[in-house]
C-alpha cells in the first residue's frame, strides 16, 4: 500500500469535524443574522414612536457624548376598564460616568398639574387625556426634569412575554393567596397568567399601591433575568414579536444599540425610591398629595 492510501483515512478523520464545526458556525452566524435583522425592523417598524415633547436632536448628540439620561417607563393597563391610563410610571436615569441607575416611582394617583390640560388630576391620568406626549410634558413638569427617551408597554404584554419564556421566578416579599393561586414569601415561580395576578393584587399588601409598584418592578426584572439567559435566545424571535405588537419608544434601533455599549455598566449600581405621600379625598375623589420636599428629593435624584 502507497503511503498517500494509508494518510487517507486519518486525514478523513480530521476533516469530518472540521466541516461540522463549520456547519455549526455557518448555521449560528445565520441565525444571528436573522435574529438581528428581525429586531431592527421590529424596533424601527413597529415600537418606533417619536414624540414631539422630546427633542429627538438633542437627545441623540447626548446619547453620542455619553451623557446621563433619563428615561421615562410607562406601563399601560387595560384593568376595570381603564384602557390608556398609566398604571405604572417611573423615570430611570442611566449614568455612565459613575456608573449608576437610578429609579424613582412616582404613584399612579399623584395629585398634580395635567399639562396641557390646564387642571390639577391624578398623574395616570395624563396619559388618557394626551396620550404619551402629554405623560412627557406632565412628569417634566412635575419633577423639574428632561426627558430624553420614553419606553410603554401595555402589561397584558407582560404576560405574553413571561409564557413565551414558559416562566419567570421573583423573590416575594409578602405572602398571600387569591381563589386561583398561592404566593409564599421567598422566591416563586410563576407562569403568564400568575404573573398578571400578582402584579395586580392591592387590597392584601399592606403597602397598597406602593407595594404594586414594587411587585411589578420585580416582575419586569424577572422577565430581563430570563430573558438573558443562553436557553432564551431562541425565543428571541417570539419575544421581539410581543415587544413589537405591545411597546412604544422614541428610540430607533441605533440608539438601542449605543445605550447597551455605552450604558451597560451602569447596572452595577442600582437605587431605587418611591415618591411618598398623603392619601387625600377631594370632592370625593382619592388623590396622593405629595409633599413639596419629596418631589424636590426626587428632582435632586435624577439630576445630581
Amino acid at each position: 500500500m502507497r503511503r498517500s492510501d494509508r494518510r487517507k483515512p486519518k486525514r478523513l478523520w480530521l476533516k469530518i469535524p472540521l466541516i461540522i464545526v463549520g456547519i455549526l458556525v455557518l448555521g449560528i452566524g445565520g441565525y444571528v443574522f436573522s435574529v438581528y435583522s428581525n429586531a431592527k425592523n421590529t424596533v424601527n417598524d413597529k415600537m418606533h414612536d417619536p414624540v414631539e415633547t422630546i427633542d429627538t436632536d438633542l437627545t441623540k448628540k447626548k446619547l453620542q457624548a455619553t451623557e446621563p439620561l433619563n428615561v421615562l417607563l410607562l406601563g399601560i393597563d387595560a384593568e376595570e376598564g381603564q384602557a390608556g391610563r398609566s398604571d405604572a410610571i417611573m423615570v430611570m436615569q442611566l449614568d455612565p460616568i459613575t456608573d449608576a441607575l437610578t429609579i424613582v416611582s412616582i404613584p399612579r394617583d399623584t395629585r398634580t398639574e395635567i399639562v396641557g390640560k390646564g387642571i390639577q388630576d391624578k398623574i395616570n391620568h395624563a396619559y388618557a387625556f394626551g396620550g404619551t406626549d402629554m405623560s412627557v410634558a406632565t412628569v417634566e413638569n412635575l419633577l423639574d426634569i428632561e426627558i430624553d427617551y420614553y419606553v410603554s408597554i401595555n402589561m397584558d404584554g407582560l404576560v405574553e412575554l413571561v409564557d413565551e419564556l414558559g416562566t419567570i421566578t421573583v423573590s416575594n416579599d409578602v405572602e398571600w393567596s387569591d381563589s386561583k393561586y398561592d404566593f409564599p414569601e421567598g422566591i416563586v415561580e410563576m407562569d403568564g397568567d400568575k404573573t398578571m395576578a400578582y402584579v395586580r393584587m392591592r387590597k392584601k399588601d399592606p403597602m397598597g399601591d406602593f407595594g404594586r409598584t414594587q411587585r411589578q418592578r420585580k416582575v419586569i426584572e424577572g422577565i430581563l433575568n430570563e430573558g438573558a439567559s443562553v436557553g432564551s435566545v431562541p425565543k428571541f424571535s417570539g419575544m421581539m414579536g410581543i415587544l413589537g405588537s405591545n411597546m412604544s419608544t422614541n428610540m430607533d434601533f441605533d440608539d438601542m444599540k449605543k445605550l447597551f455599549s455605552g450604558y451597560k455598566d451602569t447596572r452595577r449600581n442600582i437605587s431605587e425610591h418611591m415618591m411618598a405621600g398623603t392619601g387625600e379625598k377631594i370632592d370625593g375623589i382619592y388623590y396622593l398629595i405629595v409633599p413639596d420636599e419629596e418631589i424636590q428629593k426626587a428632582h435632586d435624584l435624577l439630576t445630581n
